[in-house]
């Protein structure tokens, strides 16, 4: 028997009109309850039977008993409260109620409907409403009477729903507007907008050569977007297609030059550049591209589209102060706007830069907020970033865990690449520096631009240099000093050094090195040049006690970022040097699961439950369930006791 069957009429009819209004206002419950000419005597059964709370604001028992009151009803009868609802709604305070109400009371195509929500939607996107814009256009979509104009506004809502993550719902209103009678402009946004939402399903390959046929087309017909669409198309190449980039670089570099420079305009002068001119050349181009996405003029628009893509390289270019600034706005900006589809991107090249600067405890949370993401929006990334995550901590089994799911979710060759790079870190972490070589090879044999192969290159350096094979790390060496050079930022040179230090057995390669990490955020790299320089110091130069001092450093650098495998590898050396270390103990944070280390460091972070909940797709209950586990395993007794129980 569905909830309240037995009720008076009005008290069923009290319940169907609270179940209309989710937000729970009692204003607004009582004065569309006069409408229908219920009076407050039709609550007391309801409340009797304990089926709701009207007090300072409607309360059902249990969500599903709302549910149960609405469902239950004849859509003649839904109707009619939505149509009271709407009639008590203030349309000057809250319009976008008030149009919700009045396309649920619609019995048929209503264009003034219609284009009352088009407007609410206008107003959501403004906020940064993301998934509620899109909703506002889907439901104006179907209540739409002309065929054209309801294919123009199925194509936008098509647009939002891909930005709001729902890509069944975004390609069903795409059939829609396939079937209006549309110009060739909106024909063309609606082959864009099908490339788009392979690529953010998880069909890179595929999204690459569609896009790249989509800003042909859109050449003639708008060149703003062409442009837009050809950068869209380069940056997913790079990421699943490598062998489609120069394609697209040819043939954005065909494009004449912009009427107007926007911020998607300069990175695409900064990829034509590339391909035209070679790295070196093409350095103060993507430099400039950068620097204009780190201004105060970026819109939230150019922002949400365009800011993975900027901080992607600001990493080629090893500038990591550009790379952590531009990855942690997008992660912002996307968050705020409930930008489904863009946050797995931004989470991944997030949580690398974390990781590089080792803060791997952050990192693992962000790991773990995209896990809840890809499982909410059926996303199907590659895992950039638990890869990068399980690199430098150095867990042998975590690593090939990670790496076989890589594999198996998306075996393009970059998903190749950066395995072969996990890899090759893990080995020369362990010390197995002939494992080290083999997979550095694969890594930095990649014919295109990427920070990846660049790292691959630094590891094959130094797992040859640990060999004996010289020639083999002078060659890598040979291909990496241009490049860094060519960057010029502490990182790159800092990193050159050290490299530079292993091929020639200087010593000021390593003091340089030192001398310039210090001045990044590279914290892990920071450590394993004085690894590497203490190890040189032991075993090329015989000096034990300057060898202690920088083995020491390392040591404990290495211990607590939490990078086991190079903090291992120091404390061998550091017994070789004559000095007794202990393995470190396993700490307490490591008793708990991702998914409670996230929620843990969240709300020691300030974040209230229902919060936590919205960005981790759980209920407050669910994550004051998991706290409580947090507390008991930690033995804290309050919020105020995580900050010091987490690192």
């Amino acid at each position: 028997m569905c909830a309240g069957s037995s009720l008076p009429h009005d008290t069923r009819r009290l319940l169907l009109l609270a179940g209309a209004e989710p937000v729970g206002n009692v204003t607004l419950l009582w004065r569309a309850a006069e409408r229908l000419g219920i009076g407050p005597e039709a609550a007391g059964p309801a409340q009797a039977a304990g089926l709701v709370e009207i007090g300072a604001r409607v309360r059902f028992r249990h969500p599903l008993v709302r549910s149960a009151a609405y469902r239950a009803a004849p859509m003649p009868e839904r109707r009619e409260v939505h149509r009271a609802l709407a009639g008590a709604t203030d349309a000057r305070l809250d319009p976008d109620r008030r149009a919700w109400h009045r396309a649920y009371a619609a019995d048929g195509p209503d264009e003034a409907v219609a284009d009352e929500l088009e407007r609410s939607a206008g107003r959501a996107q403004a906020r940064g409403g993301l998934a509620a814009a899109a909703a506002f256009l889907e439901q104006a979509t179907a209540l739409t009477p002309d065929p054209a104009r309801r294919g123009r506004r199925a194509l936008a809502a098509g647009e939002a729903m891909l930005r709001a993550g729902a890509f069944d719902t975004a390609l069903a209103l795409l059939t829609t507007a396939e079937d209006a009678p549309l110009d060739e402009l909106p024909r063309a946004r609606i082959e864009l907008l099908r490339a788009q939402i392979a690529f953010a399903s998880g069909r890179g390959s595929e999204a690459a050569a569609l896009l790249l046929a989509a800003a042909g087309r859109l050449e003639p017909l708008d060149d703003a977007l062409a442009r837009e669409t050809y950068l869209e198309a380069y940056a997913v190449a790079r990421l699943a297609d490598p062998a489609s980039v120069a394609d697209v670089a040819r043939a954005a570099g065909r494009l004449p030059p912009p009427a107007r420079r926007s911020h998607a305009s300069l990175l695409l002068d900064s990829m034509t550049a590339l391909y035209t001119d070679g790295y070196a050349a093409a350095v103060p181009v993507r430099q400039r591209a950068v620097r204009a996405f780190r201004s105060d003029d970026l819109t939230a628009e150019e922002g949400l589209r365009w800011l993975w893509i900027a901080s992607t390289e600001a990493c080629v270019l090893w500038d990591d102060e550009g790379w952590t600034d531009l990855s942690a706005r997008h992660v912002d900006m996307a968050r705020a706007a409930g930008a489904l589809t863009v946050l797995p991107l931004t989470l991944h090249s997030r949580a690398v830069a974390h990781a590089f600067a080792g803060e791997l405890e952050a990192a693992a949370s962000l790991v773990a907020e995209l896990e809840a993401v890809q499982q909410a929006t059926g996303t199907t990334l590659a895992p950039y970033g638990a890869l990068g995550l399980a690199a430098w901590r150095g867990r042998q089994h975590e690593v090939g865990e990670v790496v076989e799911a890589a594999l198996d979710r998306s075996p393009t060759s970059v998903v190749l690449l950066i395995t072969q790079w996990a890899r090759a870190m893990l080995a020369n972490g362990l010390g197995r520096h002939d494992e080290g070589m083999l997979a550095a090879r694969e890594a930095a044999a990649h014919p295109h631009d990427a920070a990846i192969v660049h790292w691959g290159l630094t590891e094959l350096v130094e797992a040859a240099s640990k060999c004996g094979q010289r020639e083999a790390a002078a060659a890598a060496f040979a291909r990496l000093e241009p490049i860094t050079r060519a960057s010029g930022t502490d990182w790159a040179l800092g990193i050159q050094a050290r490299c530079r230090g292993l091929v020639s057995g200087e010593e000021h390669g390593f003091r340089e090195a030192i001398e310039r990490l210090e001045r990044t955020r590279m914290r892990g790299e920071l450590a394993r040049a004085r690894l590497l320089y203490g190890e040189w110091l032991r075993t090329q130069e015989g000096r034990a006690d300057d060898a202690r001092a920088q083995l020491r450093i390392a040591f404990d650098l290495l211990t607590r970022i939490g990078a086991e495998a190079f903090a291992e590898r120091a404390r061998g050396e550091l017994q070789a040097a004559g000095d007794t270390v202990r393995k470190p103990a396993a700490e307490r944070r490591d008793v708990l699961t991702p998914q409670e280390a996230q929620i843990a460091r969240l709300a020691a972070g300030g974040h209230t439950n229902p919060e936590i909940g919205a960005q981790l797709f759980l209920s407050p209950r669910t994550v004051e369930y998991h706290l409580r586990k947090v507390f008991t395993k930690l033995d804290v007794g309050s919020r105020r006791e995580l900050s010091d129980a987490l690192p």
